[in-house]
């Protein structure tokens, strides 16, 4: 058989192999215990309401849970619902969430030390084309969110166009290279509750100063997007240790119950 030069299919050319999604839903079914402070014999959210929250099918919703069960993490009853069983933060998929906590600030350091001066100059550099672009954004963001979704895929071409605009390779190069950390917190922040439709308002705020063309203003706009991104629960799961001495609580209260995850998680290093 004579195959033709350059036809051949070389490593580089074949399909890229991705995790499959009910590997994503599991992790951030973790997230949401770690965040929402669960503990043994917690309930979790039904297959319905998980699947509306992270728009996926209830089939990816339920091979995620089988997933946690093998892991025996996660009890299912059948008629009664899905439990939490095990939060050990020495495991391999609780450590990893707890990994990406916190590496989380520091993503959202990088975010506003490219983000605010990248909308302003998107203000400032900003065409015809970019605007359609960011509006188009902003567009898929409402179908999303006016569907009951987080509007992570509008969220993160609304990023994209801004970014665009500014029309800087070397800010769009250093934003590809952190893509996948800044989903994260996109990830994160959309998945809390009340939060999509927040996130959108700032949006229109940050674009109403880029069609605008008002550099300040956009990017005073995007300064208090970030600032709202900030507030995650997930960053402050586990106050200072100093913050332990100084309020004391009733046993088995939520802080206490982080003062022992984060003991259990100091003694596995």
């Amino acid at each position: 058989m004579t195959v033709e030069p350059g036809t051949a299919a070389t490593p580089a050319l074949r399909p890229l192999l991705r995790a499959p999604l009910y590997e994503a839903i599991a992790e951030r079914l973790l997230s949401h215990v770690v965040q929402s402070d669960l503990r043994e014999g917690d309930k979790l959210p039904g297959e319905r309401e998980l699947a509306r929250r992270l728009g996926v099918s209830r089939t990816t919703v339920r091979q995620a849970i089988v997933a946690l069960q093998t892991q025996g993490i996660v009890e299912v009853r059948h008629g009664g619902g899905t439990f939490l069983r095990r939060l050990d933060p020495t495991s391999g998929p609780l450590a990893k969430v707890l990994d990406r906590r916190n590496r989380l600030p520091a993503v959202l350091e990088a975010r506003r030390t490219l983000e605010i001066p990248i909308a302003a100059l998107a203000a400032e550099r900003r065409d015809a084309g970019d605007l359609a672009a960011i509006e188009a954004g902003l567009r898929l963001m409402r179908d999303e969110v006016a569907a009951g979704e987080i509007g992570l895929e509008g969220d993160g071409a609304f990023h994209g166009a801004v970014t665009a605009a500014a029309h800087n390779p070397v800010l769009t190069e250093l934003m590809d290279r952190l893509h996948e950390s800044i989903a994260e917190t996109r990830s994160e922040s959309l998945s809390q509750q009340d939060r999509p439709p927040r996130s959108l308002a700032d949006h229109e705020a940050i674009a109403a100063a880029i069609v605008a063309g008002d550099p300040p203003a956009a990017a005073e706009a995007m300064r208090a997007h970030l600032d709202h991104v900030a507030d995650l629960r997930l960053f402050q799961i586990y106050p200072a240790a100093d913050t332990f001495d100084q309020e004391p609580v009733p046993d088995g209260s939520a802080p206490d119950r982080r003062r022992r995850l984060r003991a259990a998680e100091e003694d596995a290093r």
